[in-house]
């Protein structure tokens, strides 16, 4: 078997979905002939913790912890909660919180988990030439990782592949740090020597590959899946129920959708008796807001994070699964992760998001729901009470087909083929 040394700070405990990527190529990689080694931190302050992933380790896989100190908990001493992700950038800052904006936008570069770099590559150095490693993985973000994976390239010559679930100085909430030009012109210095120096990149979606190509022509496209049985849903919510998974952020909050079920809920007194919005995931502050400036309250269930498992019995039986993409420049490139679980639940999926875009091809290439564009309110409403008449009449139903490539071990052969063709 071929040895792989995965470099992630994500990992069980860790909840959410930066975890589930390299677990679940974990999990199958010895299917494919690949034996993984994942190195991680000891001492992780994850904001959101899912024990009920660690099911997924398989027997005996050697995982090495090493120490991390995270500025970020310097905060606490300042009175101030640790954010729950970059996303949720506090719009309106106090004069201190505007100063530690800009101290951790401008000198923890690329992120704060950079003064973790260099006792990896010393404890890492010495762990690779002893045990016979046939090829590192870094994957971000935090994309301070790659600055390990690239001191490894850099001192021992060895094969490293980059893995990039999301962009980065693409990333949506890249525009919102109070970067300096030094700080921009670094970051994409940096960005720029990783893609260069490594001997494959992975990306999640054909915006990025496309992005990418011009530093470096092995760019390849895995994208994030979905694992389990693909099983049909018996017991329905008896609402018409509408649900969304996951971070929703200032720059995810649909304005134009809280003003289409507005509307609806007034026009149509059925729909108002019907209608249940279940937003499950930490929900920023301005959403909140809006609920109630629209008065949506009473149709609106609010639920903090939820287990994994948890979360995919909430997602079968929903009438309709919603996905909200960022409105932001890099929209085109935005590819929720939550898109492929939503494609094994096997129920109409209504996404808001760029209609050119990478999400907008997997769904239409999948029959699998409908992409509304930003600003297409009509359509929106329309749609809504198309799909809303479906569930009145017992229709509410999806066909959707060519989803098990997007399988979980599915993804973990063409990582291990990619593995093989860099290693032969």
């Amino acid at each position: 078997m071929k040895k792989v040394l995965i470099i992630t700070y994500y990992w069980p405990p860790a909840g959410g979905s930066g975890v589930q990527r390299w677990l679940k190529f974990v999990k199958y990689f010895r299917d494919f002939g690949i034996e993984p080694i994942v190195y991680t931190v000891e001492n992780a302050n994850y904001p959101i913790q899912d024990t009920s992933l660690e099911k997924d380790i398989p027997n005996g896989i050697k995982i090495l912890k090493q120490p991390i100190w995270e500025p970020n908990n310097l905060l606490s001493f300042f009175g101030k909660k640790k954010t729950e992700s970059a996303g949720f950038l506090n719009p309106n800052p106090t004069f201190f919180g505007k100063i530690l904006q800009y101290i951790r936008a401008n000198y923890f570069i690329p992120d704060a988990r950079k003064f973790w770099v260099k006792p990896s590559v010393k404890f890492l150095k010495e762990y690779i030439s002893k045990n016979n490693i046939d090829v590192i993985i870094t994957t971000g973000p935090p994309h301070s990782l790659h600055l390990i994976g690239l001191q490894l390239k850099q001192q021992l010559g060895i094969k490293w592949i980059s893995d990039f679930r999301d962009p980065w100085t693409e990333i949506d909430y890249f525009h919102q740090l109070p970067l300096s030009k030094k700080a921009i012109e670094k970051h994409y210095q940096l960005e720029q020597k990783v893609l260069k120096l490594s001997d494959a990149v992975l990306v999640v979606g054909e915006t990025m590959k496309q992005n990418y190509q011009p530093f470096n022509k092995n760019i390849l496209v895995v994208t994030n899946g979905f694992d389990g049985e693909i099983e049909g849903v018996i017991n329905l919510d008896l609402k018409f129920s509408i649900t969304h998974i996951g971070l929703m952020n200032a720059d995810r909050n649909p304005a134009m959708l809280w003003n289409v079920l507005a509307e609806i809920l007034t026009e149509n007194n059925d729909f108002a008796t019907d209608f249940k919005l279940k937003l499950i995931g930490k929900v920023d502050d301005s959403v909140k807001n809006d609920i109630e400036k629209f008065r949506l309250s009473k149709n609106v269930v609010l639920i903090d994070y939820l287990s994994h498992n948890e979360v995919i019995e909430f997602q079968k039986k929903s009438q309709v699964l919603l996905l909200i993409v960022n409105d932001v420049p890099s929209a085109k490139g935005i590819i929720t992760g939550k898109i492929f679980e939503y494609l094994m639940a096997k129920r109409p999926i209504l996404a808001i998001a760029p209609a050119n875009g990478d999400l907008a091809e997997i769904l239409n290439n999948s029959n699998a729901g409908k992409v509304v564009s930003f600003n297409d309110k009509i359509s929106l409403k329309n749609h809504i009470l198309e799909l809303y008449l479906q569930f009145k009449n017992g229709t509410l139903t999806i066909n959707s087909s060519g989803i098990n490539k997007f399988h979980r071990k599915e993804l973990t052969k063409k990582v291990a083929e990619i593995i093989n063709q860099i290693t032969t």
